[in-house]
């Protein structure tokens, strides 16, 4: 594995959100000066495809009550431009689409935050515009309808992942230092591995889906956030998590290690150098079998659930078939086709797969994994361009295996950067029991201390110096 360095603007020397917010309270820099440096990276880098909707006036608005704001009121993230995904928690003001033309037609403006919103808002964070998302996030690479592809900023041919690939895009290309996020079988994880991000996937019902949770899905869809940095998820986390009993990590923390059957050579080399990592930390990390067999029935029932999700929305919001993309208008269809009894029977499973995953850790705090079997494909790979469902589940399967365990299971799943390999990022990710955010947060610090360094744009690019 090899360091890469994309070219690197001139500007202000911060590395991640907590530091921009840092020389923004310092008064180093201003909300205002930040923002209309974000702003010109979202125009600068248009190119990428990584912003579909942007409110200047109410970005502008924003930076300067925040630069008004009294020190005490400040938090965490004061001043630092954030940008909302085109899915999930609603942000006031701002109209998501899913990706869709048919949705985004409708012009619908939400009146207020979503719950985890509200919480993200409250660290200071300045939402003002949405991220690309594949049509219902129905993808693992990011191309919304009707519009441009998002495109990797470390290699503009490849995908920066999916669904959040424009939140990715926008932060590895420094348009903003952290976005929000959303994972319903692997897509915070998938882009933060395809563009040397950290990402969470919190525990089932960490962090609120309400008031009106559109994106429940069940239980299997969570948010948060992508980042460059560990403490810019704790810190993000820490602000939206709901009361739960965290898990503590032992002494000498216990990693296994899974390297699914389907894994490329330079993605297990990436997972067994982070497995040395937290051996050197002082960890005891030994090799398990990959939990693959649970991992393909994880993605059956993560099927079933989006399908007849995907057909109850379109049927809510008076959307026909031959609105959406051909393979969302199948996917829809085999949606409505699923039985009550089916259904039912996919709850039941998701109960029982829940249980079984416990076992992983039995002896275990954690299970360290490969994100990727393999590099981001081209642009297009993966798109929603075909007819077929079980051709494109099975790709995407292919692409990222065992990521939805992590959803139907409940599990908290960090993605984190390790090495480089042709020009690329690799990705792992930490997997532990429910209620271990935090636990793998802190094993997470451990690999990012000793993980190789990638060289990224400052966030935010173009900032005076």
């Amino acid at each position: 594995m090899t360091k890469a360095s994309p070219p690197d603007p001139e500007g202000f020397d911060v590395t991640d959100a907590t530091a921009l917010a840092a020389a923004i309270t310092a008064g180093q820099i201003t909300a205002c000066e930040v923002m209309d440096a974000s702003l010109a990276a979202c125009h600068a880098r248009a190119d990428l495809g990584a912003v579909v909707y942007l409110d200047e006036d109410m970005a502008r608005a924003e930076a300067m009550a925040a630069d008004a704001l009294p020190a005490e009121q400040r938090g965490p993230f004061h001043g630092v431009p954030f940008l909302v995904k085109d899915l999930g928690g609603s942000a006031r003001g701002l109209p998501a689409a899913a990706g869709s033309a048919a949705i985004r037609a409708q012009e619908r403006k939400p009146e207020a935050d979503s719950r985890l919103l509200q919480g993200l808002r409250q660290t200071g964070l300045i939402p003002f515009g949405l991220t690309a998302t594949p049509p219902f996030g129905l993808s693992l690479t990011c191309e919304p309808d009707g519009m441009a592809a998002t495109r990797n900023p470390w290699n503009p041919a490849l995908t920066p992942g999916g669904s959040s690939g424009g939140a990715a895009a926008a932060v590895t290309a420094g348009i903003v230092a952290i976005a929000h996020a959303t994972d319903a079988a692997g897509s915070i994880r998938v882009p933060a591995a395809c563009c040397g991000l950290t990402g969470l996937k919190p525990s089932r019902g960490a962090v609120p889906g309400g008031p009106d949770f559109a994106n429940h899905l069940m239980g299997i869809a969570s948010e948060l956030i992508l980042a460059r940095s560990v403490r810019d998820v704790k810190t993000a986390f820490e602000a939206v998590v709901q009361p739960m009993a965290p898990i503590a990590l032992p002494e000498r923390p216990r990693v296994a290690i899974a390297l699914p059957e389907r894994c490329g050579a330079d993605q297990c080399c990436a997972a067994k150098s982070a497995a040395e990592a937290l051996r050197d930390a002082g960890c005891e990390v030994f090799d398990i079998r990959a939990p693959d067999r649970i991992g393909a029935e994880a993605h059956a029932i993560a099927r079933t659930i989006l399908a007849v999700s995907l057909a109850e929305w379109l049927t809510a919001l008076e959307i026909s078939d031959d609105q959406v993309p051909l393979l969302a208008a199948a996917m829809a269809g085999e949606g409505r086709a699923t039985p009550a009894t089916a259904l039912f029977a996919a709850s039941r499973q998701l109960a029982r797969l829940t249980h079984r995953s416990r076992k992983l850790f039995n002896s275990a705090d954690a299970v360290l994994m490969p994100v990727l079997s393999s590099a981001p494909p081209v642009v297009g790979t993966l798109d929603l361009s075909g007819s077929s469902p079980d051709d494109h589940m099975v790709r995407l399967e292919a692409f990222a295996p065992n990521a939805a365990l992590a959803n139907v299971a409940g599990l908290p799943a960090l993605a984190l950067p390790f090495g480089m390999a042709n020009g690329l990022p690799l990705g792992v990710q930490l997997i532990g029991p429910p209620g271990s955010d935090f636990a793998l947060l802190k094993l997470g610090a451990l690999i990012e201390a000793r993980a190789p360094e990638l060289s990224f744009p400052s966030p935010i690019a173009g900032l005076p110096a």
